[in-house]
């Protein structure tokens, strides 16, 4: 018998045609979702480039302007599963007008914070919000398009929308700052997410789980605590400080894990149904997922920071040569659904995986100059941009619609942690050749202060060079940019392996067909 979500998610689900495919309605639907898709990446982006001038205004301490950057990224990592559920629950319309809402509110605060402390309070309320956007539109998405080719065009645009978030942040971001303080940037957001408000009820249609069980809070509790503290510990990692925090954090989180895995595997009513991933391309595909952001994440910090500190161009001027880079990401997602249509899933997976990875290896020789630089970002883009998009969509495709959030939720958190720990790891292993490319080539004549932070990072010894004015200064220099030059090649070839490495399970993976657990046979041709 059908209740009150039952009769809601039916009516729905005769939107579009007679067919079972998407209409107008639905296609409007998705150029809304799209709005806050554009604004999660941005967030990501202005932030730096407001840095300077928020700085000068607040005077943070150094621990609080770690805080301001890390608090978004931080909550929004630890809480996309737990919305992810909730939003399988409540309704996934629901829980994205009430996070735009949050979203809209929070950059408001975010742009008056008069202080650092209360930047940080709104910075988090604004991770919080954030992560009820990607679950839940990608959870819609799954739902609104129940016809599996216009699924793939759907999740393409869905990609692309981030893609082009990315892209123009900086651009616009720099633009405003031009001629406005540092929190308009953040206001960016509010008209954006006035105009879902008005849009979403009317446009969006509702889906949730007719029948989700009992709640359960212990098993909320555990999943956020131990994401947030895996990822605070690979943050310190990241960070340069591998201390017995970082590794107590790491080793307490993936403790809690194991516990919140046993309680799933007992309780009646699972927070996480396990049994997801006993399809053959759920698991393997949350891995390859992860394994690109892993280091897309990473390859976007190396060539940012080549830029600017070793070619030394403004955060404007480095913004404008990553445009070709972010294009490729919008062309490649939007032409995925017409190659895959000729290829096949499997084959345009590993073959995009294969071509980024002939992208990362071209990277390795950057001292080529600007050329190399547009070529090799170009190809890895246009390589892992299908490979996200039908990730994506053998992610939520392959699980019950009705378990839709909870998948979605369970993606990006794999992204956020790919992101982070390819920043953490490959990033540690190019800080490492760095220090010790460095050590050897230093100058005689430093003060030890100065070896210090010259080894530290490349713009501790550029701001040394420049403070001495002299020989010593212009060798410290050429040394310590050829140190890091060596160091992002080596980023560039393990980023190269990596994908590489998900391109072959890739292959293995979707050798056999994928079933999905908890569907009747007609919702697994629609899947």
């Amino acid at each position: 018998m059908l209740g009150t979500d039952g009769v809601t998610q039916e009516r729905t689900e005769r939107r579009g045609n007679s067919s079972g495919r998407a209409g107008r309605r639905e296609w409007f639907g998705l150029a809304v979702i799209a709005l806050p898709c554009l604004l999660y990446s941005m967030d990501f982006t202005v932030l730096h480039l407001a840095a300077p001038s928020l700085v000068a205004d607040l005077q943070p301490t150094g621990a609080q302007l770690l805080w301001i950057i890390d608090i978004y990224g931080f909550l929004l990592a630890g809480a996309l599963v737990a919305m992810g559920v909730l939003g399988d629950r409540i309704g996934r319309r629901k829980l994205l007008l009430i996070g735009a809402a949050l979203f809209g509110l929070a950059s408001i605060l975010t742009a008056m914070a008069p202080t650092a402390e209360s930047l940080i309070a709104a910075r988090a309320l604004l991770g919080l919000a954030a992560a009820t956007l990607a679950p839940s539109t990608l959870s819609l998405i799954r739902n609104m398009f129940t016809d599996s080719k216009q699924r793939t065009v759907a999740i393409g645009i869905w990609v692309a929308s981030f893609s082009a978030g990315a892209a123009i942040g900086p651009l616009v971001g720099g633009a405003l700052l031009v001629h406005f303080w540092w929190g308009s940037v953040f206001l960016i957001a509010v008209p954006v997410m006035m105009l879902l408000l008005v849009l979403g009820p009317w446009l969006l249609p509702e889906y949730r789980d007719p029948d989700p069980g009992r709640l359960d809070i212990t098993s909320a509790a555990l999943s956020l605590v131990a994401i947030l503290a895996v990822v605070y510990g690979v943050k310190q990692i990241a960070a340069g400080d591998p201390g017995i925090a970082a590794i107590v954090a790491i080793v307490g989180g993936l403790a809690v894990a194991a516990v919140f895995l046993r309680r799933q595997q007992k309780i009646e009513n699972p927070f996480v149904d396990l049994s997801l991933f006993r399809s053959s391309a759920f698991g393997p595909m949350l891995v390859v997922y992860t394994m690109i952001f892993f280091v897309n994440f990473v390859a976007f910090l190396f060539i940012t920071q080549y830029l600017q500190l070793v070619l030394g161009m403004s955060a404007l001027e480095a913004g404008l040569w990553t445009l070709p880079w972010g294009g490729a990401f919008i062309v490649g997602s939007l032409v995925t659904p017409a190659i895959a249509a000729r290829t096949g899933p499997a084959v345009l997976v590993a073959g995009g995986l294969s071509l980024a990875a002939l992208g990362f290896f071209a990277l390795t020789q950057i001292e080529m100059g600007l050329a190399i630089i547009v070529l090799g970002s170009t190809l890895f883009s246009l390589g892992l941009a299908p490979a996200t998009a039908l990730a994506t969509d053998l992610i939520i495709g392959t699980v019950p619609p009705s378990r839709a959030g909870t998948a979605s939720g369970l993606s990006e958190t794999g992204a956020e942690l790919g992101g982070a720990l390819g920043i953490a790891l490959i990033g540690s292993a190019a800080t490492a050749l760095y220090r010790g490319t460095l050590s050897r080539d230093l100058p005689q004549g430093l003060a030890q202060h100065h070896v210090d932070a010259a080894l530290d990072t490349l713009g501790g010894a550029l701001m040394v060079a420049e403070a001495r004015q002299d020989s010593i200064g212009g060798r410290l220099s050429l040394s310590a940019r050829d140190a890091f030059t060596d160091s992002v090649v080596l980023g560039f070839i393990l980023c190269g392996v990596t994908i590489l490495a998900a391109a072959a399970l890739t292959v293995s993976a979707l050798r056999k067909p994928n079933r999905i657990e908890g569907t009747t046979p007609s919702e697994q041709q629609t899947a």
